[in-house]
């Protein structure tokens, strides 16, 4: 996870683990961003442990890129980075270069479901943290479902406002868990297979 630590009013994330345990994450001051809390975050990538080593990710909306860092420092193959805000898509940038993880990493500054419409490519883990106010998530989801997006046994982690529940899903795709924190839920999606791992 990445954590994030209070210092004279400003915080301060770090990448926790993996390869790159310890770097400085920077983020921009009075960006439109709502950074993943240090608990939803821990929660997170506890549940997708044995899910990230040496797999492709997708973090569709981006922000400052600590979620995507954070799997691409606990062994992650390749991570996917899409924002539409050409400030963010800096500042993902500029936090791979700080934490030595660009060689792996593509950063796309473009509009999320456009993206998924035309990447033509599959993953094995996407991240979806959308702004709350929004229909995104669900739009997401849909387009990832319409397209097949995810890969045989890929899992797909959706944040949310606690009051909002995604919609059944079609197969091979199926809703599994979720995980409330507060106001925040999280929901695994899983892509079934042709075989049982």
């Amino acid at each position: 996870m990445v954590q994030v630590r209070q210092r004279k009013g400003r915080k301060n994330m770090r990448v926790i683990s993996g390869s790159a345990r310890g770097r400085r994450l920077k983020e921009l001051q009075g960006m439109d961003t709502r950074p993943t809390t240090d608990k939803v975050k821990e929660s997170l990538f506890n549940i997708i442990q044995f899910e990230i080593e040496g797999r492709r990710v997708l973090d569709l909306f981006g922000g400052t890129g600590q979620l995507g860092i954070e799997a691409l420092s606990r062994g992650a193959d390749h991570c996917t980075f899409v924002d539409m805000r050409k400030e963010a898509a800096a500042l993902i940038r500029e936090n791979l270069r700080l934490t030595g993880l660009s060689e792996r990493s593509r950063v796309v500054q473009g509009d999320a479901l456009s993206f998924l419409s035309s990447c033509g490519e599959k993953f094995d883990v996407i991240l979806l943290d959308p702004p709350y106010h929004t229909e995104l998530l669900e739009k997401s989801v849909e387009r990832i479902t319409e397209f097949d997006i995810l890969r045989e046994h890929g899992i797909m982690i959706c944040e949310s406002a606690a009051e909002r529940e995604l919609p059944a899903l079609p197969p091979p795709y199926e809703r599994g868990r979720e995980y409330r924190y507060g106001k925040i839920r999280l929901t695994v999606c899983r892509r079934a297979g042709s075989d049982r791992r």
